[in-house]
């Protein structure tokens, strides 16, 4: 077990823990988060994705030991009560069915237009490979991409 110091959604955050445990763990045992959610456990999916310093982050399979900096899930984008523009877009856009990968787009499409605030298709459609939706919402999730960069869909 080691000693180790988190940053999260700006709080500050100290476990005991195996180094080896996945970020995810942490973030939704330890620390009640409930945004990154466990999907397919091998990285591949999206559904666990946090932020690490600007980077969209694989938590699943993210050892807590290598996290330096902060971490940034779902519940650390609304500010004061009000919403993210991605996620005002996403009810805009009715994004959601099922609801299970919400977080992994959500947080992909943030790391996404803080490194490109005015993506195009193309570049929206690569940034957001490899972030699964069972339902089929990929149409729907661009819009709202484009509509939180301040595009007319």
């Amino acid at each position: 077990m080691s000693t180790i110091n988190l940053r999260v959604n700006g709080r500050a955050h100290t476990v005991d823990v195996d180094p080896s445990t996945p970020l995810l763990y942490i973030l939704r045992n330890d620390l009640g988060l409930q945004g990154p959610r466990f999907g397919c456990g091998l990285g591949q999916c999206g559904a666990c994705t946090v932020i690490v310093n600007g980077a969209a982050v694989r938590s699943c399979i993210t050892p807590t030991s290598s996290v330096k900096g902060e971490i940034t899930t779902l519940e650390g984008l609304s500010q004061e009560g009000k919403l993210h523009p991605l996620q005002q877009a996403w009810i805009d856009e009715q994004v959601p069915q099922c609801g299970f990968c919400q977080n992994g787009q959500i947080m992909t499409a943030k790391a996404l237009l803080d490194k490109n605030p005015h993506p195009t298709d193309e570049q929206i459609r690569q940034g957001m490979a490899g972030t699964l939706c069972r339902c089929m919402t990929y149409y729907r999730v661009q819009a709202a991409i484009k509509r939180a960069a301040g595009r007319n869909v």
